[in-house]
């Protein structure tokens, strides 16, 4: 009886270990594909491609972006907002971003906090941002975004 106990025993442990180590390959997997979003996007803004660095982002009349300027809803006003405030090449210059912190918020959405850094010709630009990501339709897109 005390080896039956004990095999039932490791078997438990082992399938509890199995699903922790499962877990968290998932989420480092779901991150590194988050990453590859916001890689994307450094890529498109750096290559003066507004629509493409837009591709990140839900294309929603549901998106929310919040600024300097107040709450935007909706994809296409976002663009429009992009294009307004970053007129010309000199304007978009490179953009990169540090992240300081991924996390997973429910099954399926996750939080970015970090820094982003524009080199440009007329002065460069900084500052902070969290964004929400969720995976819509098989694929991760940003819900929401604070920049400042």
């Amino acid at each position: 009886m005390k080896k039956l106990l004990s095999v039932v025993f490791l078997v438990i442990l082992f399938a509890s270990c199995k699903q922790e180590v499962t877990k968290t390959i998932s989420e480092e997997t779901e991150k590194q594909e988050i990453l590859s979003v916001m890689k994307a996007q450094e890529e498109a803004w750096s290559n003066h491609n507004l629509e493409g660095f837009m591709q990140g982002y839900w294309k929603s009349d549901s998106l929310k972006f919040y600024g300097r300027n107040g709450i935007t809803f909706g994809w296409q006003k976002t663009l429009d907002n992009y294009k307004k405030g970053y007129p010309t090449k000199e304007h978009l210059g490179t953009l990169t971003f540090k992240i300081n912190d991924i996390s997973k918020i429910t099954e399926g959405a996750y939080s970015v906090m970090g820094k982003y850094h524009l080199k440009r010709s007329v002065g460069d630009a900084n500052g902070v941002f969290m964004i929400i990501f969720k995976k819509i339709q098989g694929e991760w897109k940003i819900i929401a975004d604070t920049s400042c």
